[in-house]
C-alpha cells in the first residue's frame, strides 16, 4: 500500500510516519499493491485530527476522529477503517482479494451480514446549474446533497454540505 501524510497546521515526526506505515501494514493483506492511503493529520486549537482515506479497486475507505492526541486519533481511525472492512468483507471478498477476506479472523464484535434496505426510490429531472445554483437549490430544501447536471461541462455533480460546514463538489472521472 502506498501512504501519503498530508499535515496541516502542525509537523509530523518520523516517528508517527512510522507508526502509520505499521498500522497501515494491518490492513494492507486486504488489498492489493495498487491500493493508496492518505492520511491528513491537522492540529486545531490543541485538537488532533487525523483523516484516512484509502483507495483501491475503485473502492474508497475513509475515517476521521478528532481527540487530544494524535496517536488515540490514528489508533481510532484504524479501528474504523477495520471495523468497515469487516463489517463488509462478504460484499467485498468479490471486488478484492477474496481468500484474504475469507480467512479474516475477526477480532471484533461481527455484526450480521445486512442487505442494504433502499425504502424509498426518487426520480426527478436533473437541469443543467452551475455550482453556486446547486448549493443554493440544496440549501432551499434542507438536504446535505443535491445532484444536477454542471452547465459548464454537461456532466452530473454532486455538492453536498462537509461535516466543516464548507462545501464540496462529487465530479465523475473516467
Amino acid at each position: 500500500m502506498n501512504i501519503s501524510i498530508i499535515s496541516k497546521n502542525t509537523s509530523v515526526r518520523d516517528s508517527f510516519r512510522e507508526r502509520c506505515e505499521k498500522k497501515f501494514a494491518k490492513l494492507d493483506r486486504f488489498f492489493g499493491e495498487d491500493a493508496k492511503a492518505t492520511i491528513t493529520v491537522t492540529n486545531q486549537n490543541g485538537r488532533e485530527t487525523v483523516e484516512a482515506t484509502i483507495t483501491a479497486g475503485g473502492m474508497f475507505f475513509r475515517a476521521e476522529k478528532t481527540t487530544s492526541d494524535r496517536l488515540d486519533s490514528l489508533e481510532a481511525v484504524v479501528d474504523v477503517l477495520t471495523k468497515q472492512i469487516t463489517r463488509n468483507k462478504k460484499k467485498l471478498e468479490h471486488k478484492f482479494r477474496g481468500e484474504k477476506f475469507s480467512e479474516l479472523a475477526v477480532d471484533f464484535y461481527e455484526e450480521p451480514a445486512e442487505d442494504y434496505g433502499i425504502v424509498k426510490t426518487k426520480q426527478f429531472r436533473v437541469n443543467p446549474m452551475d455550482v453556486q445554483e446547486a448549493i443554493l437549490q440544496m440549501n432551499l430544501l434542507g438536504h446535505d446533497f443535491f445532484m444536477f447536471r454542471n452547465a459548464e461541462t454537461g456532466e452530473i455533480n454532486v455538492v453536498y454540505k462537509r461535516n466543516d460546514g464548507d462545501y464540496g463538489v462529487l465530479e465523475p472521472i473516467d
